[in-house]
């Protein structure tokens, strides 16, 4: 089963603009793009055939290209990053049965995560759209819980029924607890991991599904599909002792330069 990572980027973000082009410190010193760690994120993936960068912005498809990357330009039409995606699998989709979005703001996205994905396709064939979701350990519910205080938009939580299949994608907490856990107890916030694989066909029908309610007012992509009877199965992954976080406000950057320094990534 041939897999295609499309890592779609944006540089007029309304909460964070030039985000891909923003630099991150690793271990050694070294500052690399938000846009260049997520494709060092994405080529550590050995059961991906091809990365390519689909952005619509001449900034970052020069930034890309000068580390290596392969880029696509796409429509600055394109709503989100799952349009984005569609648009390259038009072009050259045709090659590959699973096409990934590694979205841009993800680099601490550890390669097993989509190696997951890829294989949940291969045991459960009538599956068109998964994504990987992360149970939260302590320090990663008080960094939702701390942004949601201070009136920040951070990363998105997910709840799903037994067979996998999602109920709900929000960027408030969920589900509500109504108190503060004890050390023991296991914490049942899952933090939704911004990557999704869709099958080809799943992927060439989004642009024509119509755009619900619940994705306007949470700014969620995933949920066209289930706004419109297409199921969007969770894959529990799990961290191996790797923290994850994605860069999604100003704040996160010395958060996640931190992680890298933890893990020695240069």
């Amino acid at each position: 089963m041939s897999a295609l990572i499309v890592i779609p980027a944006r540089y007029a973000s309304s909460r964070y603009p030039g985000k891909p082009l923003v630099e991150l410190e690793g271990a050694d010193g070294q500052k690399r793009s938000l846009i260049h760690r997520s494709w060092l994120a994405a080529k550590q993936v050995e059961d991906a055939d091809r990365v390519v960068v689909a952005t619509d912005d001449v900034r970052i498809a020069e930034a890309s290209e000068a580390f290596g990357a392969e880029v696509v330009m796409t429509p600055d039409s394109c709503r989100n990053g799952t349009e984005r995606c569609a648009v390259v699998a038009k072009g050259l989709g045709a090659d590959y049965d699973i096409i990934i979005n590694l979205q841009g703001d993800a680099p601490l996205t550890p390669p097993w995560f989509v190696t997951e994905l890829i294989q949940s396709f291969h045991e459960n064939p009538t599956r068109q759209v998964v994504t990987p979701v992360l149970r939260c350990d302590a320090d990663a519910l008080a960094g939702f819980l701390e942004d949601r205080k201070n009136g920040r938009v951070g990363g998105t939580t997910a709840v799903f029924d037994r067979a996998g299949r999602a109920l709900y994608f929000s960027k408030e907490v969920v589900p509500y607890t109504g108190r503060e856990l004890a050390a023991e107890e296991e914490i049942p916030v899952f933090h939704h991991v911004g990557v999704y694989g869709y099958r080809r066909a799943a992927l060439a029908s989004y642009g024509a599904l119509t755009p619900g309610p619940l994705e306007f007012w949470e700014g969620l992509e995933q949920l066209r599909f289930m706004e419109n009877g297409i199921d969007v199965h969770c894959v529990e992954v799990e961290a191996r002792g790797h923290a994850f976080w994605e860069l999604n406000n100003p704040s996160d950057v010395i958060r996640i330069e931190r992680i890298l320094r933890e893990l020695g990534v240069s």
